[in-house]
């Protein structure tokens, strides 16, 4: 009897080391994937390029479907009319949450959006996906002493969607959104959330934004260019349109 507690320590102590052991296995694994996030080109129009390497976990994702799953802030939206003639070409394959998009509406009365951005191989890598979405930036109101307003895009999640379940089940979680694995109306599929690490927690859009102090220059230049403009026209349908006299006099 005198042993038991001994025992019983020692058991204890040989159950905590190997769930921390194990602990460090799990995190060993599951943070090989990594996700890697870029904004290519200039201006308002830009390219939005996501490459997910799965690491140790993509050994085992042969035939697995892989997705990036987004939300894109009021600054920034992607043409839906642009991305149905993308997606006709199989250029890219994606779904816009809400679908409908306002392209016209200014950052300042926009909504925020999500996107789930189907991921496509790469033939370089066997375990790594790539896949590229326009998107553009909104008009913002204009700034007190920046010429730039700038758009924080977050770190995307990443989603794999396996058949046979075959992906190391402590590494991924059921995520809340259903989504058909090909990217067609193929009925819903589970899909989950694998965990990995982002080499950038986070992309910045600089958007070119006007100065407040140059509103009214802005405005006289733009009530001059009209009145000028209206009066060519005028002239114009005067000189060459089908009118009287008297009513171009008038």
């Amino acid at each position: 009897m005198a042993g038991g507690p001994r025992w019983s320590g020692e058991a204890l102590l040989g159950a905590g080391l190997a769930a921390f052991l194990c602990a460090l296995r799990v995190q060993a694994v599951c943070e090989g994937a990594t996700v890697t996030q870029e904004l290519l080109k200039e201006g308002f129009h830009r390219d939005l390029l996501l490459k997910v390497d799965l690491g140790v976990v993509g050994e085992h994702a042969g035939g697995c479907r892989v997705a990036a799953r987004t939300h894109l802030p009021p600054g920034i939206y992607v043409d839906p009319y642009e991305l149905a003639s993308l997606q006709q070409q199989n250029l890219t394959k994606a779904v816009l949450i809400p679908d409908v998009v306002d392209v016209e509406a200014p950052e300042y009365l926009a909504t925020g959006l999500l996107v789930l951005l189907y991921l496509e191989p790469d033939p370089w890598c066997s375990h790594c996906f790539r896949a590229a979405l326009p998107v553009h930036g909104r008009y913002h109101r204009p700034a007190e002493d920046s010429e730039e307003a700038l758009v924080i895009l977050k770190s995307p999640e990443v989603l794999v969607c396996c058949c046979d379940n075959r992906l190391p089940a402590e590494c991924w979680k059921p995520a809340e959104v259903e989504a058909a694995c090909s990217g067609k109306n193929a009925g819903p599929c589970q899909w989950y959330s694998i965990i990995h690490k982002s080499t950038r927690e986070e992309s910045i859009l600089q958007v070119p934004v006007g100065l407040t102090q140059h509103s009214s220059m802005v405005c006289a230049v733009t009530l001059l260019a009209t009145v000028l403009c209206s009066s060519l026209i005028l002239a114009a349908v005067c000189k060459y349109g089908q009118f009287s006299e008297v009513t171009c006099s008038e």
